[in-house]
């Protein structure tokens, strides 16, 4: 397949010399949060939005190449499927564009559903489709041109819980099964961390860090990413006891329930919108829960973040959205509980 490579690449609007390789076949996810340049990137690589600097698909550059010829598949947030067409029609769009004979067309087309799982849905219009369905649709639609690179923007985004669950082991699966170099998009961190892959961070059009998603985690350049990452709510702590998939660790004093893989747990990560915060004590869920009181609310743009005391050596950091909080109308030196689901904790060597 085809190696990107963006040599200082920038656009008057956000990016800024970003520089970035991405090997033949490759999974690589671009996080960051909302504005930060993600979806910008993509267009200049699809060639949907001027730049300057350089972009080579293996050594060659593609900057005088229009979008139509760059042979790149892309599927935007919305999906954008032509709601006049059927499913089958949908994805044959791009080769009859192109002129590829009739019964090379059905034969692409048929495969791609079939691979996909919707050949059944061939004669359906994108109204009588679900999400994770008409995200399918999409995919089949931006490979059926046998694109050398394959661009994800933000591709669960509008997908329900549970269908974004499955989506997203399919496309991992689709993706490493078909060999096809891809770029997806996300802000969701979760999504990172189940890729396993290679990771940038994008915040403010700079992309900031690239490398595992763990090692990241373990090693942040700047407070940028510390604080994009939720890095606040970081502590050392030490095993007391395994239960099969969980383990009991001891935090400055705390006990804590967390994930546990059979490795080494030398620290954790909370995340501070994955603390659940009220002024009662939670009566159906107990693990995890802890009293403290409220030390300092500051307000950020769309949201205040709190310093929770649970005891002398533990501060928990707290993100709720403006709204929430405002309706909650919180006073300092309050008593609160914190609640945090095992499962929501991240664990590092």
């Amino acid at each position: 397949m085809t190696k990107i490579q963006l040599h200082n690449v920038s656009n008057k609007y956000i990016l800024k010399s970003v520089n970035l390789t991405i090997a033949s076949k490759e999974l690589f996810m671009l996080i960051g949060p909302s504005g930060a340049g993600k979806t910008t990137l993509l267009k200049a690589i699809a060639g949907l939005v001027s730049y300057t600097g350089n972009i080579f698909f293996d050594d060659e550059s593609i900057d005088n190449t229009p979008p139509e010829d760059r042979e790149v598949g892309y599927v935007p947030q919305d999906f954008m499927l032509f709601p006049h067409m059927t499913v089958e029609e949908n994805v044959a769009y791009g080769l009859k564009v192109r002129r590829i004979p009739r019964l090379e067309i059905d034969r692409r087309v048929r495969e791609l559903l079939e691979v996909m799982e919707i050949y059944e849905l061939r004669k359906r219009y994108p109204k009588d489709l679900s999400g994770g369905e008409k995200q399918r649709v999409a995919i089949a639609r931006a490979l059926a041109i046998n694109p050398r690179v394959l661009l994800l923007d933000e591709p669960l985004s509008n997908l329900d819980p549970r269908t974004s669950k499955y989506v997203k082991e399919w496309l991992r699966y689709i993706v490493r099964k078909l060999g096809v170099t891809t770029i997806w998009v996300t802000h969701d961190i979760n999504e990172v961390e189940e890729a396993n892959c290679k990771v940038g961070v994008i915040i403010e059009g700079m992309l900031e860090q690239t490398g595992h998603y763990h090692e990241i985690l373990s090693f942040p350049k700047n407070n940028k990413i510390s604080e994009f990452l939720g890095l606040s709510n970081t502590f050392k702590c030490n095993i007391i006891d395994v239960k099969g998939p969980f383990a009991e660790v001891d935090v400055n004093g705390l006990r804590m329930v967390v994930p546990y893989d059979g490795g080494k747990i030398g620290k954790i990560i909370i995340h501070p919108h994955d603390i659940q915060i009220s002024r009662e004590k939670p009566l159906t869920f107990t693990v995890n829960t802890y009293e403290g009181i409220l030390e300092e609310a500051v307000n950020k743009k769309y949201s205040t973040c709190l310093k929770v005391k649970v005891n002398e050596n533990i501060v928990f950091n707290v993100e709720l959205p403006e709204d929430v909080y405002r309706l909650m109308n919180l006073k300092i030196s309050e008593k609160l509980y914190l609640t945090i689901r095992p499962r929501s904790i991240k664990t590092l060597p």
